[in-house]
């Protein structure tokens, strides 16, 4: 029995190690996370039940350990040695290079071969491997003397615990941990909706989580790695080239960029550097140069070092992402969606790149967290298309006067209450269809097909209209006419008619419709189909307080409160009026009632095409009768409704022998239980 659990064991760390290559290096997941999932709880239970077969090496082991009370130090058999940098961002940087190579070698012909690579932003790791197995991983330190990181690595998922095909009775891989941009923004955004603490940036992200000394802490921060050296080797015999050592720690399973090559002469270089260069913004991951190597290891050998510094490599840097300005003020920017963002004012700095004079701060939490002073001297980063921001503040260097900011609460656009949800980081505003920064949002809501359902109107031409000014509030919608629409940039007249006609179409709704186009806060379909069911009529829910309106089901009180807000500003209730007095109007009811309603606890399923209802118009009818429309059949299911091209859900109605309905027999039923 042993002997075949450790041949099924064998074989899950091989599949497992498999899909987690494609999965963190290729970014080519092979299977969904529910089969990865199953085979790792198989491996996870076949090494429980197993002890004596489990090892350092298998995937199971890569997150956890115990808490350390600090680093051993690491002696590096080879010694991590920086390289020098060119700073000159122009192609100087490569002939100036190119020049001291060839006269190093006494070659007057411009015929060197080099390798080309990125300079990644990350933090240097030593990884040593024997036998292809993990034992160590360590960080640069001063170059003799490194720490032990070796838990903390152990959890990051790209770097192999066992390499392929490698019988090096030692192999030392030399890289950089990274976080991308996105893991750093993703991990950042959900630290600050918990209103915890924030990373600086993608490099720091790096350096810190490595020196995690609770190694469940360190993987819970996503990070990665690229190789590009090697440290010590012994029994393994070196390729003749660097480029040929990068092609065979590949194929060994270690994660090398793809963004390298294999040049010849000056001009080459520095055409690398440019071609960089135009894509730096659009890489997954901060850069801040890129590397020449002579790509000839006996060339290497041959030009030696010189001061601790090897002559056959250089790096050749971009601008800086990060530089110091002042903070000259801090006002507010409003979103399309009332989300409060103060903005720093920055004293112009030239950074990635561009000039920068604005920055975001997120929130009020993060500028007292960062402890932000207007008239402080900041550390602003800007990386890629990432918005500029400050990530840190100079303390030591805070003037006399710097003022602390305080969140408004009057918005400073339309001058409504500004609220801040209990648990929520943001200030929002409550103007709602009436503050001008939310207008355009407000009005593709409001057109969306499950809300309004306005056939045409999109973003483009919604753009259009408020930017003009031929709308500024939903009401204006219902004032177009056709000349208006025709005469716009790119509207032919059949489609300024469609969009009358869609218009016009879309004035009779329903009160659950009507409810959440209005774009409450909170309020999404469901919830506004139970406020409709509930209360009935508009006027209802307009004057209900919280507690009323907590007597709907699924409505708490997060929900109520953002209901009574939103009715409560004068101009939301004007904009409703406004719609009302042109003709927007549904069936209203008088609200629940003792009785149930007709088609209470009944469940349909409704499939195919309906010609004359259409599945949104049926749905809704439905539902405020009291039925339940369900996605799917099952022995729960009362009927299933036909239209044309039912598919599966009407072979499984029938399989279940669920009473089927074409729809005639719905429309029939429809009519009957509304009259009742």
């Amino acid at each position: 029995m042993t002997s075949a659990a450790a041949q099924r064991i064998a074989s899950l760390r091989t599949e497992i190690e498999r899909h987690n290559h494609a999965y963190y290096v290729l970014d080519a997941p092979a299977i969904p996370d529910a089969e990865y999932d199953k085979l790792f709880r198989e491996l996870q239970g076949l090494e429980e039940k197993h002890p004596e077969l489990l090892s350092a090496d298998s995937p199971t082991q890569r997150v956890g350990g115990k808490v350390l009370d600090g680093f051993a130090p690491v002696r590096h058999a080879v010694p991590m040695l920086s390289i020098r940098t060119e700073t000159d961002t122009e192609d100087s940087g490569a002939f100036n290079f190119d020049t001291r190579v060839r006269n190093a070698l006494g070659s007057p012909d411009d015929n060197i071969e080099y390798a080309c690579e990125l300079k990644f932003d990350g933090l240097a790791i030593n990884l040593r491997y024997q036998g292809g197995v993990l034992v160590q991983a360590a960080t640069r330190g001063d170059g003799e003397t490194g720490e032990d990181v070796t838990q903390n690595v152990r959890t990051i998922h790209c770097i192999p615990l066992h390499l392929n095909d490698c019988d090096a009775e030692v192999l030392e891989v030399r890289g950089e941990v990274y976080m991308s941009r996105r893991d750093f923004n993703r991990y950042n955004d959900k630290q600050r909706a918990q209103g915890l603490p924030t990373l600086v940036n993608p490099r720091n992200g790096a350096a810190g989580s490595i020196r995690q000394l609770d190694p469940a802490l360190a993987a819970r921060r996503p990070l990665s790695f690229f190789a590009y050296g090697l440290g010590e080797v012994q029994g393994w015999a070196l390729p003749a080239t660097h480029s040929a050592i990068l092609d065979a720690l590949q194929s060994f399973g270690m994660p090398v960029c793809a963004d390298r090559a294999v040049v010849q002469g000056a001009a080459a270089l520095a055409a690398f550097h440019a071609a960089i260069s135009a894509k730096r913004d659009a890489l997954p991951f901060d850069i801040d140069g890129v590397v020449y190597k002579v790509n000839s290891l006996n060339l290497q050998d041959e030009l030696g070092f010189v001061s601790r510094e090897p002559r056959w490599a250089v790096a050749h840097k971009y601008p800086a992402e990060e530089q110091l300005t002042v903070v000259r003020d801090i006002e507010i920017q409003v979103g399309r969606t009332g989300k409060l963002t103060p903005v720093a004012k920055l004293e112009p700095v030239f950074v990635g790149g561009t000039t920068v004079s604005n920055a975001t701060l997120h929130n009020a939490d993060e500028i007292r967290r960062k402890d932000v002073h207007i008239g402080d001297t900041v550390i602003v980063r800007r990386a890629g298309d990432v918005i500029p921001e400050v990530v840190g503040v100079l303390a030591e260097r805070r003037p006399a006067g710097a003022r602390a900011f305080v969140m408004p609460d009057i918005c400073p656009v339309c001058a409504s209450r500004v609220v801040r949800e209990e648990g929520e980081v943001d200030a929002r505003c409550t103007g709602g269809l009436f503050c001008a920064a939310q207008r355009k949002q407000a009005i593709l809501h409001f057109a969306g097909r499950r809300a309004m359902d306005i056939e045409g109107l999109g973003d483009k031409l919604v753009e259009q209209l408020v930017d003009e000014g031929i709308i500024h509030s939903l009401s204006d919608l219902y004032r177009l006419d056709e000349a208006t629409l025709a005469a716009l940039e790119r509207m032919a007249e059949k489609s300024a008619q469609n969009i009358v006609a869609a218009l016009q179409k879309s004035r009779n709704t329903t009160l659950n419709r009507f409810l959440f186009a209005l774009g409450i806060r909170h309020v999404g379909e469901s919830t506004a189909k139970d406020l409709a069911r509930h209360f009935g009529k508009l006027d209802a829910i307009i004057q209900a307080d919280a507690e009323r309106l907590l007597a709907v089901p699924d409505v708490g009180p997060v929900v109520a409160q953002s209901i009574v807000d939103f009715f409560s500003e004068a101009h939301n209730i004007e904009v409703v009026q406004q719609l009302r007095d042109l003709g927007v109007q549904w069936q209203e009811h008088d609200g629940v009632s003792t009785e149930p309603l007709p088609l209470s606890g009944k469940t349909f399923v409704l499939t195919g095409t309906l010609a004359s209802l259409g599945r949104d118009e049926a749905k809704s009818r439905l539902e405020a009768l009291g039925a339940k429309v369900a996605g799917s059949v099952s022995k729960k299911t009362d009927y299933v409704v036909a239209g044309a091209e039912a598919g599966s859900k009407l072979e499984k109605a029938r399989e279940l022998n669920v009473p089927v309905w074409d729809e005639q027999k719905l429309l029939d039923q429809l009519q009957e239980c509304e009259k009742a």
